[in-house]
């Protein structure tokens, strides 16, 4: 692989968030990049992006010369975004439908390659383009602050328009972490959402590492899918089918000696080894082996991240997406404590302790319907929340940083909780 092409005013030498994604989409040593000039020599031009709004301010890379699909960058699932970002890309793909967006100056960004060198080789969109059999793709990409535990997603359209596929690009530890799993998942679901409740799942297409990239291809939703209300009540049934995965319910079993507990006293070791604060970790696992270990509870899989941001409905059925930290043997209970967590923490701003109570007061009212007895639904709220503190480690000791709201707030919550 030849060094690559310092081309002029290449933004991948920059360090806000339009450097952060082009350094990640178009990582090969052999792209070249430039802004408002001609590719390098001996090289040709294979890809033009509008840089919108600006360079300084940059929110979306668009392509430019099949107005269809820069149309449809801006429009494909717009009703489940914000109504304030909804409305901003409406105006915008009408314009780019009749190709005013080629013509707006925004500025240009161009993509380049040597002569004899094909984009299918050399580019990404060009090699997910060539694994989903399509002759020609166009790739739009958000672009957001720099952010170690964000994944850039490129979105493929044909030149008509179609969707074809979201690429999530892990390009760090932690994110590459994170593509892995929901590739894990995307694969092993199809043989389960059939299932009566089961909520249907984009399939994964294609997956691949390369040059420290990991990078999944997955279908894209429904055209017609609608996001879930933010106040949409829990859905149980749904819940308990990922947990069930098609079968049975699992016979109840004790906290103490499960397969569940074995892992979290690992890596509160393992977070002990490498955080001054992993030692409390440490305690609150066995805290909660003391308080819960005979308490039996049923086992199963999660989502683990079930919100309603990553659900909607299309005819008649419910669709979830984002399955990167789902996983098995956690406690039945898991996602809904999770959505009662996330809703109170993001939603509506409280902090972690509130949160926690929130995780509470669903479970009390709906611990029920997922066959949950006081003494199990207790153990599901400290066990989740133990959880989430070591996910937030996870994340930081794979390169992503605290979350500030969870950290160490979330494990100040466990330890009251344990000593109360």
């Amino acid at each position: 692989m030849t060094a690559r092409v310092a081309a002029p005013a290449d933004p991948r030498s920059r360090t806000d968030g339009l450097g952060w994604v082009t350094r990640a989409v178009f990582g090969d040593e052999r792209i070249a990049l430039s802004v408002g000039v001609a590719p390098p020599p001996g090289h040709r031009a294979v890809a033009r992006y509008a840089v919108v709004p600006s360079l300084a301010r940059a929110r979306f890379l668009l392509p430019l010369g099949a107005p269809r699909a820069t149309a449809a960058a801006l429009l494909a699932y717009n009703a489940l975004r914000p109504p304030k970002v909804r409305a901003v890309r409406a105006a915008l793909g009408v314009l780019a439908r009749v190709g005013v967006v080629d013509l707006a100056p925004f500025p240009r960004l161009t993509v380049s390659l040597p002569e004899g060198v094909g984009a299918d080789e050399a580019l990404l969109a060009g090699r997910l383009g060539a694994a989903l059999g399509e002759a020609a793709v166009h790739a739009a990409c958000g672009v957001r602050p720099p952010d170690p535990n964000h994944k850039p997603t490129l979105q493929l359209f044909a030149p008509d328009g179609r969707p074809l596929g979201y690429a999530k690009i892990g390009w760090n530890p932690a994110t590459r972490a994170l593509v892995t799993a929901e590739a894990a998942a995307l694969r092993d679901l199809p043989a389960v959402t059939g299932a009566p409740e089961h909520p249907a799942a984009p399939r994964l297409l294609a997956e691949s590492t390369e040059a420290g990239r990991v990078v999944a291809l997955v279908e894209p939703l429904p055209p017609a899918v609608r996001g879930v209300p933010v106040d949409d009540p829990p859905r149980l049934a749904a819940q308990l089918a990922v947990s069930r995965r098609g079968r049975p319910p699992a016979p109840p079993r004790p906290l103490a000696g499960s397969s569940f507990a074995r892992r979290l006293a690992a890596e509160a070791a393992r977070a002990a080894a490498g955080t001054p604060d992993g030692h409390r970790a440490v305690a609150a696992v066995a805290a909660l082996t003391d308080r819960h270990g005979g308490t039996a509870v049923e086992f199963g899989h999660w989502h683990g991240d079930w919100v309603p941001w990553n659900l909607g409905v299309h005819a008649g059925r419910l669709v979830a997406w984002d399955w990167e930290h789902s996983g098995p043997d956690v406690p039945v209970g898991f996602d809904l404590a999770h959505d009662a967590f996330q809703r109170a923490l993001v939603l509506r701003g409280e902090p972690a302790a509130a949160a926690a109570r929130a995780v509470d007061a669903d479970l009390e009212r709906h611990g029920a319907g997922l066959g949950l007895g006081p003494a199990a639904r207790e153990l599901v709220a400290d066990a989740y929340l133990l959880e989430m503190w070591l996910r937030t480690w996870r994340l930081a000791d794979a390169g992503a940083g605290w979350n500030a709201a969870l950290h160490p707030a979330l494990l100040d919550v466990v330890e009251k909780r344990h000593s109360g």
